[in-house]
């Protein structure tokens, strides 16, 4: 079973061509070369790249880590969806080595908006005629998702850590799961079981989410849904190696065959990532 985290930030030492966002100023790096020695203990083969808000549209410090490690990592790159209209930003997307698609957020006070007020209604098309998947974290608008899978059947698109939001906590993900649910009816769209540990308050293997995770794999199937660790985001009392073990050893409604795609195969078919 090859096992492929959906979703890591890396960052690199402050750097001068480099400015922060606002509240990061004092954040400690997390670079590629820690994050391959973390993937060694916890028993993770590959990791999907993605620049982290702190880095704004920059994706340069990700594909300096494909060119490192190409047979560990790759990139879902960021676009800036305000300076996008008009042009052909997605021409030669994935000409770029290890660069796969393309990830949106709308979950914060500035860039919420851009998803209903017109800022990104150049995207979708764009990315459907070139082929490009997309991941979405937009936990407030999953209708709003929903409208542009059935307007765009052909894009790909897959949604961050069930739909949730920071506040999905305990028993709130229970009505959250029936919310990313109603979206399993377009084919289309896939769904990455990610973060789970940020999510309850409760110790390993987090055992009141077991049946909200139930829940949104019975809905999306093994082969569109997809594990991941957000392993900064993940609190310090579970360790990489859990956010694996949770899956592989203790939900005991998954099949060795689930487990397959869910861990892996799954996501690098949905991308196009070869694997052996």
């Amino acid at each position: 079973m090859i096992v492929i985290d959906s979703q890591v930030h890396v960052w690199p030492p402050d750097r001068p061509d480099r400015r922060l966002g606002p509240g990061h100023d004092e954040r400690t790096p997390y670079s590629y070369e820690q994050l391959i020695a973390d993937m060694e203990r916890a028993g993770v083969h590959r990791a999907i790249l993605v620049p982290p808000s702190i880095d704004r549209n920059r994706n340069d410090y990700a594909l300096e880590a494909v060119r490192k490690h190409p047979d560990r990592f790759a990139v879902m790159g960021k676009v800036d969806l305000q300076a996008g209209a008009g042009k052909d930003v997605l021409k030669g997307w994935r000409d770029h080595p290890g660069m796969l698609g393309v990830r949106l957020t709308f979950h914060r006070d500035a860039d919420r908006p851009w998803l209903t007020d017109g800022t990104a209604d150049w995207f979708w098309p764009q990315a459907a005629f070139h082929d490009i998947p997309v991941m979405v974290h937009a936990p407030e608008r999953l209708a709003e998702v929903g409208e542009i899978a059935a307007r765009y059947p052909e894009l790909r698109i897959i949604v961050d850590h069930m739909g949730f939001a920071r506040a999905t906590m305990d028993d709130k993900a229970g009505p959250a799961v029936e919310r990313m649910n109603a979206l399993a009816q377009y084919p289309n769209v896939c769904v990455k079981v990610s973060a789970l540990p940020a999510f309850s308050t409760e110790p390993y293997p987090f055992r009141n989410l077991r049946e909200p995770l139930r829940r949104a794999i019975a809905a999306f199937g093994p082969r569109r849904a997809f594990w991941g660790s957000d392993i900064t985001r993940v609190p310090k009392s579970c360790s990489y190696r859990q956010v694996v073990t949770h899956f592989t050893e203790e939900l005991d409604f998954l099949s060795a065959d689930d487990l397959d795609w869910i861990m892996g195969r799954g996501l690098a078919e949905c991308l196009r990532w070869t694997v052996p």
